[in-house]
């Protein structure tokens, strides 16, 4: 892999979950945070509701499954530009599976299955609307830093 230009990113996290006692145990603590980055939106964040967080707020395992759809969306939106191929309406139904380790309490990410549902302008579009699915692994930065496979299982349909 050739290196090229540099970007960099920053995000705050600030965890708000100290319910008096800090982390005394296991039970006693909150896993609520805020995310931040300079001039956007705080964003509500906690564990996944199954090790103790609160279903109103997102996860990290959500943020993963949502990057890996979103680097998906755009990279799609600009291959369908180059390639001629009018996308009116897209949408993903994503599916992450994880497992936790039996002992030990870590976990991975065993695969992430994107489902996106295209509409393109005209009926001729379809096939090559289809097949830019596949030529967005090599161009997505998200999927290409995961270790588990992204599979697609895509729908594209015509308008009217």
């Amino acid at each position: 892999m050739s290196v090229g230009k540099e970007h960099q990113y920053q995000v705050a996290v600030r965890w708000t979950g100290d319910r008096g006692s800090g982390t005394s145990h296991y039970r006693h603590y909150g896993r609520d945070h805020l995310i931040t980055s300079a001039g956007r939106p705080e964003i509500p964040g906690s564990a996944d509701p199954a090790f103790r967080g609160d279903t109103d707020r997102w996860n990290p395992e959500q943020f993963l499954l949502t990057s890996l759809s979103q680097c998906h969306l755009l990279w799609y939106l600009h291959l369908a530009a180059q390639a001629g191929i009018v996308v009116v309406e897209y949408s993903d139904d994503a599916l992450g599976v994880m497992f936790e380790d039996a002992v030990g309490g870590g976990g991975q990410f065993a695969s992430v299955t994107l489902r996106p549902s295209v509409v393109v302008a005209k009926a001729w579009m379809i096939d090559r609307a289809v097949k830019l699915h596949g030529e967005v692994g090599v161009k997505c930065f998200i999927a290409r830093s995961v270790n588990f496979p992204v599979h697609h299982q895509p729908t594209v349909t015509a308008a009217g």
